[in-house]
């Protein structure tokens, strides 16, 4: 079983979103791309952690703490737009709040309401809860890839992004048993996330759409 048995209720997309969305799977020239690897990506060889899952950031940002057997990798690459490489990041961090949440078994940790708020709060709060009422966590590493980017004026961002779970499986927090039955096609899901920056220049997760086992993530 992959460690994600269903996620968030699909939200409905915006026209720009949805455009984003079907151009996830198309072709991309990467090496017109700049080649500043963003920290905590897959440089090609030896995979490093999730950007500083267990260290406080600067200007508030909430400290985000995993645990020792479990690990986010998030490929992408510098854009080289200062408010792209912003939203890319907070996205990630979006990201690791939800499974910070996981881990703690507490939808009121502080990183999640930081940097996810409107309708994808309510989602991944239900989406949190369902791991809590079934007792569950999650062990090993999931992998995030084929990011892109777009921009609707200087306060949006629509991020789309695959996911690779194939290397993640769900444990019982009781027994610490570890499912680890061999992954599906649903392992991979397609991500479409609205952000909006907000006034202290954090951009929070305002909506999420995914599509498990999309054929554009699969390898």
């Amino acid at each position: 079983m992959n460690r994600r048995p269903t996620l968030l209720a699909a939200l409905a997309l915006t026209a720009t979103a949805a455009l984003t969305l079907s151009a996830c799977g198309s072709d991309d020239d990467s090496s017109a791309k700049d080649n500043d690897k963003i920290a905590g990506a897959d440089t090609g060889g030896e995979k490093s952690p999730s950007p500083s899952p267990s260290a406080a950031d600067s200007g508030g940002r909430p400290k985000i703490t995993f645990p020792a057997d479990a690990k986010n990798v998030f490929e992408y690459e510098r854009t080289g737009d200062a408010a792209k490489d912003a939203a890319l990041a907070d996205s990630t961090l979006a990201v690791n709040a939800v499974d910070e949440a996981i881990f703690e078994g507490d939808t009121g940790t502080k990183a999640l309401g930081f940097y996810i708020t409107d309708k994808a709060l309510g989602s991944y709060i239900t989406y949190v809860q369902k791991y809590i009422g079934d007792g569950e966590t999650w062990v090993g590493e999931t992998r995030y890839f084929n990011y892109k980017v777009t921009l609707s004026g200087d306060k949006k961002a629509y991020v789309t992004y695959c996911s690779d779970e194939s290397k993640s499986y769900i444990k019982n927090k009781k027994t610490e048993k570890v499912d680890r039955s061999p992954a599906t096609a649903d392992a991979y899901v397609l991500y479409n996330a609205s952000l909006t920056k907000n006034p202290d220049g954090i951009w929070q997760t305002t909506d999420v759409v995914s599509n498990r086992g999309n054929k554009a993530c699969q390898p």
